[in-house]
């Protein structure tokens, strides 16, 4: 993120968060429930910052479905705790994602149900082709997660809570803001729990990050600069090493037609596809299985680079980040969005974007809604936080991450793994907190500051790495689950860490980007799109306003 930063001043940078971080949450907790009979601190665990209590899942485990056994499925069955979350039904009609949501992969993120439950796992957790069915006959089921593609997550989810099944489902919410909408509805009238895995609502790392920024060290914030570059193209040659049409495959291109090696199990997927297809057409149409019926094998295999079936980079990688900087900035909506964005390099079929620059307003802690923005062509004096994101496909020379700037010090959140902080342009010395007459932390320069020891939750998880929310986001959701169906008053249920209408805000700013950059114009968010009860969304307004 910051480019000319030494390793040696990247660890000055680690450590002063560590302090300071540390030395945050050590006060808040000691003014509350850090402190023990004994006068022992409680270890600031993941439950402890989310308000969990992992005894309740893990005495009951909580028995859930798996809709989508494909690359997100898979990492979310990697980090699974069987503990809290006990699988006992998966769902896909690719066989080989079938096949690799068991197996896993020798190295990654994907460990595999048979690295959780043993090899006996293919014989008690049951697999099925349609998740219609799978709802039908499996009644134990208490919570589904849905890990499909963006367009299908509004019809799948609604069936499941229609089902009386509460939901987690993957990120982005849905494929459009009315869609969301409706799943909100469901929710409501069936009194189910519905949450959407923006897992840096679950991320610790995160929180902590939150806690120094809403602890108001860094001064006043007008800038966020977020990104997330990379680069993961490969050639498409023949078998002499000559170029093919097409250019290029890459993480979202993964069936190319005129590939001369496909893999053995693209072509077995493309085999049970058409089988399908041909045997979904031959019924009456309002019969049909709507999740079959993709204009082709390219476009199931390849969701992400269709506007009919994925929402671009946008959807895929910036509502993480633009998800990062409202939670930043205390959980606010934006006020306008512009950009631009293309298909700058690929020359293949996609249709979405493979490079997106957007400057995004938002407002300060001392923002007046009151003021107008402009007076006589000037502008007028108010809070205005100005965040930009950019993401290309071509390109990974810097790290992905968020870089907050504030008056008195830059907080610095890179991969999702390390955080560093520093005293304005100060990279090389050491600060820590101390109070002033008001009671206020702010930094405090210096080798003399006390250490205080890094934050348990954000302490390397047992992969080797900072958890990245997986894990605990579904045993947060397996808590709410367990105490929702215990009974009780509303009132008194957990409160979920991302519900439908907070997950909703995330897809209307990445959704909206992508209008803006569509349309060539500067939005402005509309309160009425943040209403579930409002039948106003920003796809409908647009285009209205167009026509006008």
């Amino acid at each position: 993120m910051a480019l000319d930063v030494t390793p040696e001043e990247k660890a000055v940078g680690q450590a002063n968060f560590d302090r300071v971080a540390g030395e945050l949450t050590r006060r808040d907790f000691m003014k509350s429930l850090a402190l023990t009979g004994t006068g022992l601190a409680v270890p600031v665990t993941a439950a402890v910052l989310f308000n969990y209590d992992p005894k309740v899942t893990e005495a009951k485990p909580v028995k859930a479905a798996l809709i989508g056994t494909g690359d997100e499925g898979g990492v979310l069955m990697g980090e699974h705790d069987p503990k809290s979350v006990q699988i006992i039904a998966v769902c896909d009609i690719r066989p080989s994602n079938l096949e690799r949501i068991f197996k896993g992969e020798p190295k990654g993120p994907r460990k595999g149900l048979n690295f959780h439950y043993g090899r006996a796992a293919t014989k008690t957790i049951k697999q099925y082709r349609d998740y219609k069915e799978m709802l039908a006959r499996e009644k134990d089921i208490e919570m589904v997660i849905i890990a499909l593609p963006l367009h299908l997550h509004a019809a799948v989810a609604i069936d499941c809570m229609n089902a009386g099944k509460h939901v987690l489902c993957e990120k982005l919410m849905a494929w459009d803001i009315a869609s969301c909408k409706k799943m909100i509805k469901v929710a409501d009238e069936k009194d189910v729990a519905l949450a959407i895995g923006h897992q840096r609502h679950y991320s610790t790392l995160y929180a902590h990050a939150q806690e120094v920024m809403t602890s108001g060290v860094l001064g006043e914030v007008r800038h966020i600069r977020a990104l997330w570059h990379r680069n993961n193209t490969t050639p498409l040659v023949d078998d002499k090493g000559n170029a093919l049409p097409g250019g290029y495959k890459d993480g979202w291109r993964k069936f190319v037609p005129n590939d001369p090696k496909p893999k053995k199990e693209i072509e077995e997927d493309r085999k049970a596809f058409e089988a399908l297809l041909k045997a979904e057409k031959q019924k009456p149409e309002k019969e049909r299985r709507y999740d079959y019926l993709y204009e082709s094998f390219a476009e199931l295999c390849n969701w992400r680079l269709y506007k009919r079936t994925g929402g671009g980079l946008m959807a895929e990688l910036g509502s993480h980040q633009l998800d990062a900087c409202s939670i930043f900035l205390g959980k606010v909506h934006p006020l306008a969005v512009s950009g631009v964005g293309g298909k700058f390099f690929y020359t293949d079929e996609r249709e979405v974007e493979d490079h997106v620059f957007c400057t995004f307003e938002f407002p300060g802690k001392h923002y007046d809604p009151k003021k107008p923005r402009y007076k006589d062509g000037r502008p007028v004096d108010n809070d205005i936080v100005v965040v930009t994101y950019s993401s290309i496909s071509t390109n990974d020379f810097e790290k992905y991450g968020e870089c907050v700037m504030g008056s008195q010090a830059a907080l610095v959140v890179e991969m999702e793994q390390s955080i560093q902080l520093y005293k304005s342009a100060d990279r090389k010395t050491a600060v820590g907190v101390t109070s002033v007459a008001d009671g206020k932390p702010v930094l405090e320069s210096g080798g003399s500051t006390p250490g205080v020891d890094r934050p348990a939750a954000v302490a390397s998880g047992a992969a080797g790495g900072v958890s990245k929310g997986y894990r605990e986001e579904m045993n947060h959701f397996a808590y709410c689950v367990r105490m929702w169906n215990q009974g009780g008053s509303k009132e008194d249920r957990p409160k979920l860490r991302c519900p439908g209408r907070v997950a909703m805000a995330d897809a209307i700013i990445a959704l909206t980007s992508n209008l803006a950059m569509q349309t060539h114009q500067r939005i402005e968010f509309q309160d009425a799109w943040f209403d579930a009860a409002s039948d106003r969304t920003p796809e409908h307004d647009v285009q209205e306003k167009k026509n006008a």
